[in-house]
């Protein structure tokens, strides 16, 4: 294959993690919610997946219901934390930061624990190739391209429709924006934000299994998924709020984060090791410029939530 072919293919699959990242962080800030806890959540979600893997990676199943079964862990356990995180943030009303930060503390150090329990052979060797389905007899990074990698494809095209296109997603996004006139015309404010939340975290942590079993298909990846998560919330803002401009924005973020490593191994490129770190800026950088321009254009619809980061108190409305 082509070497611009394969990094364009290397950075599409990269971008995968990136969108099941995002577009949680999507579908929970839509209901006023800013959960800083998704870097933690998107590696309980890889720990739960591989904790399943590794307790079934042996059996005679069939290769969809181990597929099935790891997406059904990571879920679990992302969904579990972000029910941490609505309990606290929605019922008990505590501050959002804070209670984000602290889990993704809590998802970074427990995720550690218990990957470093597992048998790399029974939840990764054993169980790769079905989740590279249907490319995963090549040698290219066509290979990468998986259930997951389309399932992420899916999860956003369906979240943006679900938003912006059904009355559920109307609902949602009015107690995002004002959560007090949402609840005077009879919608139950604190149903949508816990299954948001919920359900925004399950993505999330769909992210941290494919980037662990799937992408890097490595012993040692579940010690980065943490800076995909936060590279995920910033994403959100390169986005504009839209999950289905997650998938642009992930490849856009892909292609530059994989950029450094690209240019070295061209032989007609020449780059000086002072280079790299510059090139692994540019997703960062290009996030700013985007939040400077869409503050400029001063668009409504390219703003965030108008009640994010604020905790809903009904007697006060």
């Amino acid at each position: 294959m082509n070497i611009w072919l394969n990094f364009l293919i290397d950075s599409l699959a990269f971008g995968a993690v990136f969108i099941y990242g995002s577009t949680g962080e999507i579908l929970t800030e839509k209901a006023g919610h800013l959960n800083l806890g998704i870097p933690g959540i998107m590696c309980m979600g890889g720990a739960g997946g591989c904790l399943v893997l590794n307790a079934i990676g042996k059996s005679a199943l069939p290769p969809f219901v181990i597929v099935t079964l790891g997406i059904l862990g990571a879920l679990a356990f992302a969904m579990l934390c972000g029910g941490i995180y609505a309990f606290l943030t929605v019922t008990l009303r505590a501050n959002q930061n804070v209670t984000g930060l602290t889990l993704t503390t809590f998802g970074v150090g427990l995720s550690k624990v218990i990957m470093t329990k597992l048998d790399t052979v029974v939840y990764l060797v054993s169980t790769r190739d079905y989740f590279r389905w249907p490319f995963a007899g090549r040698k290219d990074s066509l290979q990468l391209l998986g259930v997951l990698f389309f399932l992420a494809i899916a999860v956003a095209l369906i979240s943006s429709w679900v938003l912006f296109r059904t009355k559920t997603g109307l609902h949602l996004r009015a107690v995002g924006e004002n959560p007090g006139t949402a609840d005077a015309v009879g919608i139950n404010v604190t149903r949508y934000k816990y299954l948001a939340t919920l359900i925004g975290s399950g993505i999330a942590g769909l992210g941290g299994l494919y980037y662990i079993i799937d992408y890097m298909a490595s012993q040692e990846a579940y010690l980065s998924v943490e800076a995909w998560g936060w590279l995920s919330i910033a994403l959100v803002i390169f986005a504009l709020w839209r999950p289905h401009m997650t998938i642009i924005g992930s490849t856009v973020f892909g292609i530059l984060f994989s950029l450094g490593s690209f240019i070295t191994n061209v032989s007609w490129i020449k780059v000086t090791m002072a280079t790299i770190p510059l090139l692994k800026m540019l997703p960062y950088v290009v996030t700013i410029l985007v939040l400077i321009i869409s503050s400029i254009r001063n668009k409504r619809e390219n703003q965030p939530p108008a009640s994010l980061g604020l905790s809903y108190f009904r007697e006060e409305r």
